[in-house]
C-alpha cells in the first residue's frame, strides 16, 4: 500500500466517524427538551460536518477518494441510545452520557492517527486542531453533565 493511501484510509476512518458524529449529535438535539443543550448538540453536529469537509479536502490531497456514510458501528450506538432515552426518566443526563462515551472514543481516534510520526505537516495540523475542538467539547459536556 502506498503512503499516500495509508493516510487517506486513517483520515476515511475518521472521517466516518465524524458522520457519525453529526448524526448522533443531531439525533441527541431531537431527544432533549432542554434548550441550551439543544443549541450545544446542534453546535457540535455543524461542526462535525465541517471537520468532515476539511477531511475530505485533505483526503483529495493525497489523491484519494473520500468514503461516504456512517459506519454500522455509529448507527448501533445511535440505536442505543434512542433506548437508553426511551427507558430513562432523564433524558438529558442519559443523552449526555452516550456524548461523553463518544467524545473520549473520539479523541482517542484522533490520537491513535496522530501518533503517526510521518504525517505530512497540514494533515497533522488538522488533526491536532479538530482533536483539541473535540477534548474542549467533551469538557464542556462533563461539566453540563456534572448540572444533571
Amino acid at each position: 500500500m502506498k503512503y499516500s493511501e495509508d493516510v487517506a484510509n486513517k483520515l476515511n476512518e475518521l472521517l466516518e466517524k465524524n458522520y457519525d458524529a453529526e448524526k448522533g449529535y443531531k439525533f441527541a438535539a431531537e431527544k432533549v427538551k432542554n434548550p441550551q443543550l439543544q443549541s450545544f448538540f446542534n453546535e457540535r453536529a455543524k461542526e462535525r460536518y465541517d471537520f468532515g469537509h476539511e477531511l475530505k479536502s485533505e483526503i483529495r490531497n493525497f489523491g484519494e477518494a473520500p468514503e461516504k456514510g456512517t459506519s454500522l458501528a455509529g448507527d448501533v450506538h445511535r440505536t442505543w441510545m434512542n433506548l437508553k432515552t426511551s427507558f430513562s426518566s432523564d433524558k438529558e443526563e442519559a443523552v449526555l452520557e452516550e456524548a461523553v462515551r463518544g467524545e473520549k472514543a473520539a479523541v482517542e481516534e484522533y490520537n491513535e492517527v496522530l501518533k503517526d510520526t510521518n504525517l505530512p505537516a497540514s494533515t497533522g495540523n488538522i488533526l491536532t486542531k479538530q482533536r483539541d475542538s473535540i477534548t474542549s467539547s467533551l469538557n464542556k459536556v462533563k461539566s453540563m453533565e456534572n448540572k444533571w
